[in-house]
């Protein structure tokens, strides 16, 4: 799977100097990290629903258009996916392959997203 989404990435910064015309990724890469990022989620959720309904070829299908997006975003963040793999060998030596860190970990630096935010601010504020 390295190999493809290896792959998958070259050809991604390929299109960066592609026609946005006449390329999707070309396109997309040039729309702004921040549309890069809606779209990853957008599949994450497609991801979910199709699951969620049981459908595994639609699980198949969104999950492709999860890691190309991804991929897009790897490319637009200046993300290689060496630096991935090194991420899940790190985590593998410490908690094992099928273990994932714990959040609590993870979210000390990172800032709240704003619509998270103002969705639990307006949640405290009703009666």
């Amino acid at each position: 799977m390295a190999d493809s989404l290896d792959r998958l990435f070259e050809a991604v910064i390929a299109a960066r100097t592609a026609d946005p015309a006449m390329s999707r990724t070309a396109r997309l890469l040039g729309s702004g990290r921040a549309k890069m990022a809606k779209k990853v989620g957008e599949e994450a959720v497609e991801v979910v629903i199709d699951a969620m309904n049981g459908n595994r070829d639609a699980v198949v299908r969104e999950s492709a258009d999860l890691l190309y997006n991804l991929v897009v975003l790897w490319v637009a963040t200046g993300i290689h996916p060496k630096d991935v793999w090194k991420e899940m060998d790190r985590r593998e030596r410490m908690f094992g392959i099928a273990e994932k860190i714990l959040k609590e970990r993870d979210t000390a630096a990172r800032p709240k997203v704003a619509a998270v935010t103002m969705r639990r601010e307006y949640k405290q504020r009703r009666p």
